[in-house]
């Protein structure tokens, strides 16, 4: 068993971004910019809105942060995603998730120009990926791909099941591994048997958001397993939506919680900043 370390891969995705956006700047004057807009003071959103200012600061691009009140009403949010849609400084625009209750999630993200669609959410581009045609796409699916790929996994032809049907990770990711040729089966809550059909699997993808709920048993000898859960324990401790301790025993690679696709999270949505800026400059070198 292998352990995939995503703060690693992680980390050079950004050193090669930091070289893409140094020389984008040298040759073309473009700095790329992301925006991100936080309602609210959600802990846990604060903090990772001042990791992904950190990450931006570190490969080279400006980081805008809109800080909103937690009672502020949607047309507020909807004229600041238009003014971002409109700066020329902006490529990218994130807006946190989640939002205060009285706002209406879906219509904030259709708002955002699918050109500058950083997470890789918008209608649109959903709608690209399952057509098959080039688009921003979600960045943990896209991190997971990145995850894989670096086992040396040929992807086409294998087994794949995906464990959660969520629009953020679940479905997005079926499809990509759809496009790579993988047989993909997705399971959720109303799947009978889920034990047999993970057992089968030459790749597992756990996002169903359950602590240790894929047994170690489970899992197949050799299979590719990458966890995208991150559950606290009552001790504090931790976990992810596979039994880690037993799985390891009998994966050939499997991701850690935390540090596996975490990381690899924020490196994709620079990744998809930097992607959106040459796209609209016209840069396709």
């Amino acid at each position: 068993m292998v352990t995939i370390n995503g703060k690693e891969i992680a980390a050079a995705v950004r050193s090669v971004l930091k070289e893409e956006v140094a020389a984008l700047k040298a040759a073309h004057g473009l700095t790329p910019g992301l925006a991100v807009v936080l309602v609210g003071e959600n802990p846990a959103s604060k903090v990772y809105v001042r990791n992904k200012a950190k990450a931006c600061a570190e490969v080279g691009i400006r980081s805008f942060q809109h800080l909103l009140h937690e009672k502020a009403a949607q047309e507020d949010i909807l004229g600041l995603v238009r003014e971002l849609n409109e700066s020329k400084d902006v490529h990218g625009i994130l807006v946190q998730m989640p939002l205060p209750p009285q706002i209406d999630s879906a219509a904030v993200l259709e708002a955002i120009s699918p050109d500058k669609d950083a997470d890789g959410f918008h209608p649109c581009n959903m709608g690209r990926l399952m057509a098959g045609m080039p688009s921003l796409q979600p960045c943990t699916p896209l991190g997971i791909m990145r995850l894989i790929e670096h086992t040396g996994t040929d992807i086409s032809g294998k087994d794949a099941v995906v464990v959660g049907r969520s629009n953020i990770v679940g479905k997005p990711i079926a499809l990509m591994l759809l496009a790579r040729s993988a047989t993909v089966t997705i399971c959720h809550s109303k799947t009978a048997d889920i034990a047999k059909r993970i057992s089968g699997a030459d790749i597992v993808i756990a996002a169903l958001g359950r602590p240790e709920f894929i047994k170690g048993d489970w899992i197949k000898k050799g299979a590719v397993v990458i966890d995208v859960g991150i559950n606290r324990l009552n001790d504090g401790r931790l976990v992810g939506d596979v039994e880690f301790g037993g799985a390891s025993k009998r994966a050939s690679f499997i991701t850690p919680v935390p540090g596996g696709v975490g990381p690899m999270t924020i490196a994709m949505l620079l990744q998809n900043t930097v992607t959106a800026a040459r796209l609209q400059a016209g840069i396709t070198v």
